[in-house]
């Protein structure tokens, strides 16, 4: 079975998104090893300068890369887009080998550079989401892609 984990900065403050991703860890239990691991966002000031940020996500980066297993996926801007299908395509990849995939979810400032350079980083729009909206809908994407590969009647 697929192990797919899911690191992601910052917590889950608001009720719906909480419910939104508890409903598709309950789908995927029987499709996949669902792990989400939350890690602490780094605290910066009201207005940090660019050398403040870079060392924020430098100090996430150091939490990040240690917990990243099998195939790795940063979700980032600059990745290349994937549509459902090629999500499921990238999923039946790791199920191959090794046999688990990371996706990285990065704070409101992104990811460190060598985050990102750490696997093949993905896109899921041009347009920019809060992370607690990607992790939902990333959560979506990996149900919907293994119910393709699957041939579930889900994906129409």
């Amino acid at each position: 079975m697929l192990g797919v984990r899911i690191v992601c900065l910052g917590k889950l403050q608001e009720p719906f998104w909480q419910g939104a991703v508890a409903e598709y860890q309950k789908r995927l239990q029987s499709l996949c090893r669902l792990e989400l691991i939350q890690l602490p966002e780094e605290r910066l000031p009201q207005n940090p300068s660019p050398a403040q940020i870079a060392a924020g996500l430098e100090k996430e980066a150091g939490l990040i890369l240690p917990r990243l297993r099998g195939t790795v996926c940063p979700l980032c801007i600059e990745g290349r887009l994937l549509d459902s299908p090629g999500m499921a395509a990238l999923l039946d990849q790791a199920m191959q080998s090794p046999g688990s995939v990371t996706f990285v979810i990065g704070s409101s400032h992104g990811l460190a550079g060598r985050v990102k350079q750490a696997g093949q980083g993905i896109s899921m729009s041009k347009m920019t989401f809060p992370h607690q909206l990607a992790r939902v809908m990333l959560c979506e994407q990996v149900y919907r892609g293994l119910q393709i590969l699957r041939g579930s009647a889900y994906h129409k």
